[in-house]
């Protein structure tokens, strides 16, 4: 197994950065001296540069100063330093919204916003596309042969919708090609006979709001799809320049994790990697569940790329002003949660921000150097700890993460299921319950991937797709292929209810031929009050409890492993497994606690014999991720306790970080973290 070339072309280190203002300090240009110094000190390599500029770059229409973003990516070149050079539509200055003020978005109560805030601009306005390609076409005409330019990012958060007029006849427009211009189909797969919704015609057609059409579910699924696609036209419109003028500049732009506003797995087609912004909230009651839960956003990052590195482009290095308690992270955290993204494939640590603002919103949220303005402060003492770590991980740099496990996420799934009224009607806890599912191979050491239904099935020996409530005709088939064929494949309640327009399927849940995979049909859904539980007993003895969701499942062929101990479905099974051609499908009929699924999965590891990052057991709140090249695999232990603990294993690691061989009995300090490297 090859390793990927680095995401800079050229550039074999990890990227260490952070989102970098100058233009704050424009009337004190000592400072920027002083940030070179500064950023050199902490082992830093690229900036983030150009991401609000705009009413700097062009401060009247049509008269453009490129001044101090020249002086920056000079100094920049000079020091050694690469930039990741932002296009700046994230935010528009004031003349522009004062003299187009169609460029502003449209609410969903049809209320045109007033000048403000980041991404208040319609994806659909003409004129905004054009101003947007003017600007970026000067930047890389400008910048295409300079050599600090590293990487494009594009905007920032990408997000948001506008239901402007434009915007309704952009979505009538899209939905005349996705029905092929028949209203009677729509109507068909929106079910509009329910409570007299039929259209006659598409330009009837109007999109979701709070004062007219809601709770209408296949227009809104339908809604939310088309808002993915005009994002990514804009996003093409925007990129346009860049591609013609710099072809080889890589290019990226932050996405937000499990983000609902749209469907990431769209976008990242049009993106050369895959970067994101990062910020779990530490030191909370429950370690575990954030370390986890951080954990498994980083590998759905990852996996919209397949198993190409990606980067993390923002996370804070001390706290975080825009959440309800702004903790700061303890000694040593910094460290370890930033090793914890390139235990997953991050190709980069990366800050927002590198000076704290004197003013707005954000000059309390963490940053490298803080208003004390000098490099005295504890963190920035880590953050330069940090720095000299990274400069030892150029072998990782490119590696894959290598996964046997992957659980399928689906955006158009989710938000269905999101806006399904039933069961639990406004907590449904679909994240949760992924999570619920992921901790038990974070807790052993195992790669994931997170994948979506488009993915090579057949690369893993465990598929796991919880609550899966959307399932299409092409899915089941790929599905009952990947079992057939030997694979092992684990559902959950409420899966497999709709098809992709969120219509029921009939004839019985899990819809079409999953049936038959499963061997069961799912009759009916038992929601408990928050407080009730049921008990499920296997069939050695053991006992767990069930909480919020007890499915009623009928055996058709598949085995029964556990069963209902209490109500009326007493007796009933909890747990099945079915075989079918080669491979087993197993069906989780109820919501556990944590300790079901931890047992199982463990259980279910040994016996397919899935690999273990680290030879050794792990204690609690220690995780290991692995990366590997072919020759080598690069194994990164985190610990999330702040206790030092004992690692036991049999194998002799190379420690990446003291060169110093390590076996038997290993100590690991609490937030610390070891990195080993070891001939495969």
């Amino acid at each position: 197994m090859d390793k990927y070339n680095s995401v800079i072309p050229a550039f074999g280190h990890m990227i260490h950065g952070a989102d970098y203002n100058p233009e704050q300090w424009i009337e004190t240009p000592e400072v920027w001296d002083e940030d070179m110094r500064l950023m050199k000190l902490a082992g830093m390599n690229s900036a983030s540069v150009g991401i609000f500029s705009w009413s700097m770059l062009e401060p009247e229409e049509g008269k453009y100063d490129f001044s101090f973003l020249d002086t920056i990516m000079d100094k920049l070149a000079k020091n050694g330093m690469k930039a990741v050079l932002a296009t700046p539509s994230g935010a528009r200055p004031a003349w522009l919204s004062k003299k187009y003020p169609e460029v502003l978005r449209v609410t969903p109560e049809r209320v045109r916003r007033l000048h403000g805030l980041r991404h208040n601009h319609c994806m659909s306005s003409p004129i905004y596309r054009k101003k947007v390609s003017e600007l970026n076409k000067r930047l890389a005409e400008r910048y295409k042969n300079h050599p600090a330019l590293g990487l494009w990012h594009i905007s920032n958060e990408i997000s948001g919708e506008c239901h402007c007029e434009l915007c309704q006849e952009n979505f009538r427009s899209w939905l005349r090609k996705k029905y092929n211009n028949d209203i009677d189909k729509l109507n068909h797969e929106w079910w509009s006979r329910f409570w007299s919704y039929r259209y006659n015609s598409f330009d009837e057609i109007e999109s979701p709001s709070p004062i007219g059409m809601q709770g209408f579910h296949g227009l809104d699924l339908d809604w939310k799809r088309f808002v993915t696609d005009i994002t990514v036209d804009f996003f093409r419109c925007e990129t346009k320049p860049l591609h013609e003028i710099t072809p080889s500049v890589p290019i990226t732009t932050n996405l937000m994790g499990f983000c609902p506003a749209i469907d990431y797995r769209v976008l990242a087609k049009e993106l050369d990697v895959v970067s994101w912004d990062n910020y779990p909230m530490w030191h909370g009651d429950n370690q575990q569940n954030v370390a986890s839960t951080a954990a498994m956003s980083h590998d759905l990052m990852r996996g919209l790329k397949g198993d190409k590195p990606y980067l993390m482009m923002e996370s804070t290095p001390s706290c975080i002003n825009w959440v309800p308690y702004n903790k700061l992270k303890r000694p040593g955290m910094h460290i370890l949660s930033s090793i914890q993204a390139i235990a997953h494939g991050s190709d980069s640590v990366q800050y927002f921000q590198w000076r704290k603002s004197r003013g707005a919103s954000e000059k309390f949220h963490g940053a490298v150097v803080d208003h004390v303005g000098h490099e005295n402060t504890r963190v920035f003492k880590e953050v330069s700890e940090l720095g000299d770590i990274l400069k030892k991980l150029d072998d990782v740099v490119g590696t894959r993460v290598k996964s046997e496990v992957a659980f399928i996420h689906e955006w158009p799934s989710a938000w269905a299921l999101e806006e399904c009224q039933g069961f639990q009607r406004h907590e449904k806890k679909y994240r949760e319950t992924l999570n619920a599912h992921y901790t038990p191979f974070w807790k052993n050491g195992i790669n994931t991937d997170i994948i979506g239904a488009e993915a090579d099935f057949s690369k893993y020996k465990l598929i796991i797709a919880p609550m899966l409530y959307m399932t299409d005709e092409g899915l089941i088939k790929r599905l009952a292929e990947y079992v057939e064929k030997g694979g092992t494949l684990v559902f959950t309640y409420i899966s497999g209810l709709v098809n992709e327009n969120d219509l029921c399927w009939l004839g019985g849940f899990p819809g079409g031929k999953l049936k038959e995979v499963f061997g069961l049909w799912a009759e009916e859904t038992d929601t408990l009050y928050p407080g009730q539980y049921n008990m499920v007993r296997l069939s050695d003895g053991r006992e767990y409890k069930a909480v919020d969701y007890c499915e009623v499942v009928h055996p058709q062929g598949a085995e029964v492993l556990a069963e209902y101990t209490d109500d009326f479905y007493k007796g009933c099974p909890a747990l099945l497994k079915n075989s079918y051609g080669k491979g087993n499908a197993y069906y989780i009929a109820f919501r556990d606690t944590g300790d079901f699924c931890n047992d199982f999965y463990c259980e279910l590891a040994d016996s397919l014999k899935i690999e273990r990052s680290f030879d050794g057991e792990l204690p609690p709140l220690v995780s290991a991720h692995s990366r590997e090249d072919g020759e080598h695999k690069y194994v990164f232990v985190e610990n999330y306790s702040d206790k030092q603990v004992k690692l036991k294993t049999g194998t002799v690691y190379e420690n990446m970080l003291t060169g110093k061989q390590e076996s038997g009995n290993v100590d690991i300090d609490g937030y610390g973290v070891k990195i080993f490297k070891l001939r495969k």
